[in-house]
């Protein structure tokens, strides 16, 4: 028998991921000493923030008829799927998906701590991707994997620079 998720939901779990990112950032922000990695950390959580407010416009422009289909899924690949992420994506603000931050990290640490959570997430989104149709809104969802692997690069470029 195989589970159904509807976009609505897809987006839902979307948005929640990025409310978990923009927390990350803000508190690596809080945790960090150096001033420009406090104002690099808080501009990347307002950029998860807009991720967040395209996914739930995406959620509110759902056509009746698609808010209400089904994403087909018939052997319950999604939800093996959304299992193995849960492990790993929505973790950010913790070094790891059982630990918080310190305080104790250094800069460099939390930037490859970040850079693990967005690969999650560019990760869980690729998948997600693969269950919503067009019209529901793929090519935003698309747009959203390039943000993220944006903050990617960002983030090693960071890291570089440190070393």
């Amino acid at each position: 028998m195989g589970v159904s998720f509807t976009a609505f939901e897809i987006f839902e779990i979307a948005e929640q991921i990025e409310r978990n990112g923009a927390k990350f950032y803000r508190k690596a922000a809080e945790k960090t000493a150096d001033k420009s990695m406090r104002h690099f950390f808080s501009q990347l959580a307002e950029m998860e923030d807009n991720h967040e407010k395209v996914f739930a416009e995406m959620r509110k422009l759902l056509s009746d008829d698609a808010r209400d289909t089904m994403v087909f899924d018939p052997d319950n690949e999604m939800v093996y799927y959304l299992k193995a992420m849960a492990t790993s994506a929505g973790w950010e603000g913790k070094v790891s998906p059982r630990l918080e931050l310190t305080g104790l990290e250094t800069p460099k640490q939390i930037l490859a701590i970040a850079i693990g959570a967005e690969k999650s997430s560019i990760d869980y989104y690729l998948g997600l991707k693969t269950f919503v149709p067009s019209q529901a809104g793929k090519d935003k969802v698309e747009q959203i994997i390039k943000e993220e692997m944006k903050h990617v690069i960002m983030l090693q470029k960071h890291l570089e620079q440190m070393s």
